[in-house]
């Protein structure tokens, strides 16, 4: 079995579908995990949802589909992350708001665990050290966890009661063993490691491996798009500079 393993699309349509068809030359995958965002920020949350749904994906919740659907407050997002996400919550069809509100917080698909933020908080907490790995760990039941929401792509390892964070490199195959891991697999449609192009993995079950993967995408469309719904010029700027 090879699962594409992606995170944060945040409505950017062009770079999802750069995501998959790069997946599929590479041997294609036989299922589709989303580590949650699918909305917010881009000007495409509906067709981001339909190509999901055309991929059967296992997707989990993301804090921004979270109060897209209303079930929490956008008080605590600066003023762009706010702005998008009000204009997303506007143009969600009820079938799309339907889908995202039916949407778990957490799934085990072995010998993975997947989530957005932490096994603590599954939504809003970012895992970006020693605690909140541990944390984590301490409530993992599979032997690997994947999570999104930092936009940073990473491996982190688990070494008796310490964690170590290694550089997830982009191309290169990762065996997996015994040794339990989270993992990280940066951002589809806003990466933040100062590197623009889509970030995504693909996860073999049969050879244990994993790799990540990088690919452009038409980043001026969705640019374009974004200035002809008005959304703030930051966002629109952000997406070159991969921040």
């Amino acid at each position: 079995m090879r699962a594409l393993i992606l995170s944060d699309i945040h409505s950017n349509l062009e770079a999802l579908t750069a995501v998959i068809d790069d997946a599929t030359e590479r041997g294609g995958f036989d299922s589709l995990w989303c580590l949650g965002d699918t909305v917010g920020y881009g000007p495409d949350p509906g067709p981001c949802i339909k190509l999901l749904r055309q991929h059967n994906a296992l997707p989990v919740l993301g804090n921004h589909d979270y109060v897209a659907i209303g079930k929490a407050s956008a008080e605590d997002f600066n003023y762009a992350a706010k702005a998008a996400i009000e204009w997303t919550a506007n143009n969600l069809s009820p079938e799309d708001a339907k889908y995202l509100s039916g949407l778990p917080t957490v799934i085990k698909a072995e010998p993975f665990t997947l989530v957005h933020g932490t096994l603590r908080d599954h939504v809003n907490e970012y895992l970006l050290e020693r605690d909140t790995a541990l944390a984590t760990l301490d409530l993992l039941e599979t032997r690997y966890c994947a999570v999104g929401h930092t936009h940073l792509p990473f491996i982190c390892r688990e070494d008796g009661n310490k964690t170590t964070f290694i550089e997830f490199a982009e191309d290169r195959e990762y065996n997996l063993d015994e040794e339990r891991l989270i993992i990280n697999p940066g951002s589809v449609g806003q990466p933040r490691d100062r590197n623009p192009r889509p970030s995504y993995a693909l996860y073999d079950s049969l050879e244990s491996t994993i790799q990540r993967h990088r690919v452009e995408y038409r980043i001026q469309e969705t640019q374009e798009k974004m200035r002809d719904v008005h959304l703030p010029e930051y966002l629109i700027d952000r997406l070159n500079q991969g921040i």
